[in-house]
């Protein structure tokens, strides 16, 4: 059976919107295992410096990710976007386990196939210093 994830490309401002908000959802439950479904089983990810292949490593890399970024909430916003393609901007908060908050904002660049699962993820991120009580997203 082949795997499709609605909504499919090529994408409209109706379906782009979508999209990101589905994955801003997704990301927010912190279940490595949900979001790596979104994703092809071979989808090529950079995130920051770090190079990776498939769904596995994806859940790899976000178990870390969470194990280390606690109490991590997500902000997704369309950038812009066209057929197979979507550019977001995002920004998300989280501790470490020391309880030094961080605001990381970055930009990503999603590229789907036809059954509308991520096949490409680019992520630009950086990491700001923040106190508790400067947090904006709850």
């Amino acid at each position: 059976m082949t795997e499709t994830r609605p909504p499919l490309p090529p994408f409209t401002q109706e379906t782009a919107r979508e999209k990101v908000q589905l994955a801003e959802n997704a990301w927010n439950t912190k279940d490595p295992v949900k979001v790596a479904s979104a994703y092809t089983v071979d989808s090529q990810w950079r995130n920051r410096a770090e190079i990776f292949l498939g769904r596995e490593k994806i859940i790899e890399f976000l178990t870390r990710k969470w194990d280390r970024e606690l109490d991590y909430r997500l902000k997704k916003e369309l950038w812009c976007f066209a057929g197979n393609r979507i550019a977001v901007t995002f920004r998300y908060e989280w501790h470490d386990d020391s309880g030094q908050w961080f605001r990381s904002y970055g930009n990503e660049l999603w590229e789907f196939a036809d059954n509308g699962l991520m096949q490409r993820r680019i992520a630009s991120i950086n990491d700001k210093l923040i106190n508790e009580a400067d947090r904006e997203i709850k």
